[in-house]
Parts: C-alpha cells; structure tokens; sequence
C-alpha cells in the first residue's frame, strides 16, 4: 500500500521543517545567548522568509510558489555547506573571521559532529526535497 501526499501537504512539511529551524536559531540566540556569526546570519536571512512564505502558500494550497523559494534554500544550504567547511577543514593559525564571532567556532557541537550549520544544512535539505517532492505532486 503505498501513500501519495497531495502539494498541499509536502508545502506544510517544508512549512514545519522552516518553523523548527526558526525556532531553534532564535531559541539558541535569545534563551542560551549563543551570538551567532556572519555566515549563521546569512543562513537565517534566508531560512526566515521561508517560514512565512511557504505558510502562506501552505494555507492557501498555492504550490505555484515552489520556483521562487527553491533558490531560497538552496542558497541556504550553499552558505550551510561553506559554513561546515569553514568549521571542519584546517585552516592557519589566524582562521576565518567573519566579524565579532568567528565562524570556525562551534558552539553547539553535540555528539562530536552535530553542529549549527549542520542543522541548517538538514533543514534546508528537507525543505528542498519537499519543494521537489510538491512540484513532483502536482504532475
């Protein structure tokens, strides 16, 4: 037996998915005070419009908006993957600053590999799969 999910329904999971990646950037800069870097910003100035984008066009069924917020997140994870380089690779004794914060700096590093852009980078993957998987539904 196999399930087939509407549009509808994959635009409220990249909904959900955008709604959890906000809440826990805002919940590790605002409750436990983690300043974030350059790189963390530029990966919420492109997951936040999502969480408002995508539940407008979830509520309405409208799947006509997966073309415009596709490069959204895909920039998103682009920044994401940079940003997981610049923390993992090697770098001189210097590192890349990105401003106050350096971008080499992981603060949430749990289970030895779980970092922050890591989870932006599962986030915008799940966002972007469902993206596919809604424009795949409407054929």
């Amino acid at each position: 037996m196999r399930i087939r999910l509407s549009s509808a329904s994959w635009l409220f999971n990249a909904w959900a998915v955008s709604v959890v990646a906000t809440a826990g950037s805002l919940y590790l800069s605002e409750y436990l005070h983690f300043t974030p870097c350059s790189l963390c910003w530029y990966q919420r100035i492109l997951m936040y419009p999502l969480t408002i984008v995508l539940g407008i066009a979830s509520r309405r069924g409208q799947k006509q908006i997966v073309p415009y917020v596709l490069p959204l997140a895909a920039i998103g994870a682009g920044f994401s993957v940079y940003h997981i380089a610049v923390q993992e690779l090697p770098h001189g004794p210097d590192g890349p600053f990105c401003g106050p914060v350096s971008c080499a700096t992981d603060v949430l590093n749990a289970f030895g590999f779980l970092t922050v852009p890591m989870l932006a980078l599962a986030a915008f993957a799940m966002i972007i799969a469902c993206l596919l998987l809604a424009r795949r539904a409407e054929n």
